[in-house]
C-alpha cells in the first residue's frame, strides 16, 4: 500500500458519498471486507460523514436538543475514526512484523494510520475547497481567495504523501520502527469521566 491508492481511496469514498450528500446515507462498501482498502474507504467515509455534521451542528438556528444529538453522535463518530485507525496501524504492525529494525532506528513522531488519518481529512479538506472555487453564485474575489487555498492544500497534500511513504518505506528497510499506543479517550469511558462514573454513586 501506498498513499496513491489512499488517495484514490479517499476521492472515490467521498465522491461516492456527495451522490446523496446526506448523513444519513448508509456506507455501500466496494471493496472485500477485511481488506486495507475496506479500512481505508471506511476510515473516509466516517470522516466525510462527521465533516457534515460538524457543518450541521454549527447552524445558529439550530434546535438545542437536536444540537445536543449531534454532539453525541460526533461524538461516537469520533470514536469510531479512532478505532478505524486503530484497525489500519494493526494492519501495518502485521504487514512489517518481520522486519528486523536496525541498532540506529528511530521512531516517527505518529504512527503511519495517524498520517494517513489526516490524509483522509485533506482529501476532504480539498474537495471542499475546490467546490467553492466552482461556485457560481460566488463572488469571484471568493473564488479567487478559495482557488489560492487550494492550490496550498494540493501543495500540503504532494507533500504529506511523500512524507508517509518515506515512512513506510524507512519501516520497510529499518530505518523507522513503529510503536503504537491506544487511544485513551478518557471522555468516552464511564470509569475515567468523573462527570459519568460520579452519576452511579448518587
Amino acid at each position: 500500500m501506498n498513499t496513491d491508492t489512499c488517495n484514490l481511496i479517499f476521492e472515490k469514498c467521498i465522491s461516492d458519498y456527495h451522490i446523496h450528500d446526506h448523513v444519513d446515507t448508509p456506507l455501500t462498501q466496494p471493496h472485500p471486507a477485511q481488506s486495507a482498502e475496506a479500512l481505508l474507504y471506511e476510515k473516509c467515509w466516517v470522516d466525510t460523514v462527521q465533516w457534515h455534521l460538524e457543518d450541521i451542528v454549527r447552524n445558529p438556528t439550530i434546535v438545542p436538543e437536536d444540537g445536543l444529538a449531534l454532539k453525541r453522535r460526533i461524538d461516537l463518530s469520533n470514536q469510531h475514526r479512532t478505532d478505524l485507525v486503530e484497525y489500519i496501524d494493526s494492519y501495518f504492525l502485521q504487514k512489517f512484523q518481520a522486519v528486523v529494525p536496525k541498532s540506529n532506528a528511530t521512531l516517527n513522531t505518529e504512527s503511519p494510520a495517524w498520517a494517513i488519518d489526516r490524509l483522509s481529512i485533506l482529501a476532504l479538506k480539498i474537495y471542499h475547497m475546490r467546490a467553492e472555487v466552482e461556485r457560481s453564485e460566488a463572488t469571484a474575489e471568493h473564488r479567487a481567495s478559495c482557488s489560492q487555498k487550494l492550490q496550498v492544500l494540493l501543495e500540503q497534500q504532494k507533500d504529506l504523501s511523500a512524507a508517509i511513504d518515506q515512512l513506510l518505506n524507512d519501516i520497510v528497510n529499518g530505518s523507522k520502527y513503529m510503536k503504537v499506543y491506544k487511544q485513551m479517550k478518557m471522555y468516552n469511558d464511564p470509569s475515567l469521566n468523573p462527570v459519568l462514573y460520579q452519576q452511579t454513586t448518587k
